[in-house]
């Protein structure tokens, strides 16, 4: 991965599965439809797409029916502080606040720096494999990083620059007011690189929401950034932060479409009522909502922010480290929770869940048309053991290969030139 250079080179995928349409009895889907195509890449872009030939040459592979799938991508994820590349460690008990991580963060984090550029590229090659090419990423901003975590987060990047892709989210893990971060926050926004101004629980961790909010949406709106804050405050304080960004967007409309609330647990716990009128003023606003798709007592409304015409956007977001044990970066497994979570079952649902590890991108459109690929999209595919993307979702199919941007980034033994 280290070292790759951009393709320019003209290079043809042979005996590529795609999906071409819905199988229809009595006017229900029960099956996708596929056929075996060829597709030829030149440089960055796909340049044809017809069905197989028989021709091969020393520029071909041959993907033997293997099913192509728009990449993954991941937008909740914090590459700059993982534990994953250093021995194996469980998260501790529980009985745990934000502050107390805070705290804890304080001790480990000048250790943790001294090796995160290397750390990042291992847990990046592990979405790799994964299938994913794609990562909004949420980096420490705070008294102890300094601008560290950033500085060592772009080296990681630029090391795997041709075969993965990222935009960042100066995230004041600290607090902006709860430790002395708003300064450093008004230098990073300052940073072209950072594409995000993000936030943590303005209530609980700085005491006034208004306060906090104001400081980050000055500080999107000054520098042309967008605005991605988590909020994992329930109850009141929770609801009240989600509509005063709300207001505040609504507002300056050059925020709209560029504001995202990552957890914003307060959905979940809601009324009815209290509900559709959250989901129609984020609808408005066009304020998204980025989900690490929880469970047990945290169950977020998917359908009904859906049905009201909100975003949402799903992330690993901790790979193993000192918040979390579980993640595992995969985020075919985190569209397979979500059709579990959420009752979906059927081909054609099934089908629709891969957007959420595309954000979005699927193969076939809600008739059944063939939307993705086409000629001229960009050359960036992957390859799953499956025949369709339904089975993908359901059986979380094993990822063959990867291509980002026609640069070959994962590859088994199965593709054969």
């Amino acid at each position: 991965m280290n070292g790759l250079k951009q393709n320019q080179d003209t290079y043809l995928l042979k005996n590529v599965l795609l999906e071409t349409g819905f199988l229809y009895e009595n006017e229900e889907i029960v099956a996708t439809e596929t056929a075996l195509f060829d597709i030829q890449i030149e440089a960055n872009k796909i340049i044809s797409i017809g069905p197989a030939q028989s021709t091969m040459n020393e520029k071909s592979f041959d993907m033997n029916g293997k099913l192509a799938l728009p990449p993954f991508r991941d937008m909740h994820i914090h590459l700059d502080k993982t534990l994953y590349g250093l021995p194996w460690k469980a998260v501790f008990p529980k009985n745990r606040t934000v502050k107390d991580m805070i705290a804890k963060e304080q001790v480990i984090i000048p250790e943790l720096l001294k090796t995160s550029v290397e750390r990042a590229e291992k847990l990046i090659a592990l979405l790799q494999g994964y299938g994913t090419n794609f990562a909004r990423a949420h980096f420490n901003v705070e008294p102890t990083s300094g601008t560290k975590s950033l500085e060592n987060l772009l080296q990681a990047l630029e090391h795997v620059k041709y075969s993965f892709a990222a935009e960042l989210v100066a995230f004041p893990q600290h607090g902006l007011f709860y430790t002395e971060s708003a300064r450093l926050m008004e230098e990073i926004a300052k940073w072209e690189q950072v594409d995000f101004i993000g936030g943590l629980d303005p209530f609980s961790i700085d005491g006034r929401i208004e306060k906090s909010m104001d400081l980050t949406v000055r500080l999107a709106l000054d520098h042309n950034k967008g605005i991605d804050i988590h909020l994992h405050e329930g109850g009141e304080s929770g609801v009240k932060t989600i509509h005063y960004l709300i207001d505040k967007t609504l507002e300056n409309p050059a925020l709209q479409g560029r504001t995202f609330i990552s957890h914003a647990f307060a959905l979940a716990n809601m009324t009815k009522s209290e509900l559709e009128y959250t989901a129609e003023r984020l609808a408005e606003a066009k304020v998204g909502i980025c989900s690490s798709v929880p469970f047990r007592n945290m169950l977020m409304p998917f359908r009904e922010l859906e049905k009201a015409g909100v975003e949402v956007f799903i992330g690993n977001d901790n790979i193993q480290d000192h918040w979390g044990t579980f993640g595992s970066g995969n985020m075919l497994q985190k569209a397979n929770i979500v059709a579990q979570l959420y009752g979906y079952e059927t081909e054609f649902e099934l089908s629709r869940c891969l957007r959420y590890a595309t954000n979005g991108m699927i193969p076939l459109d809600d008739h059944g048309d063939a939307v993705w690929p086409r000629v001229g999209d960009d050359a960036s595919l992957l390859f799953v053991d499956a025949s369709c993307s339904a089975e993908a979702v359901s059986r979380i199919s094993k990822v063959e290969g990867l291509i980002h941007q026609g640069n070959v980034v994962e590859w088994n033994n199965s593709a054969s030139v």
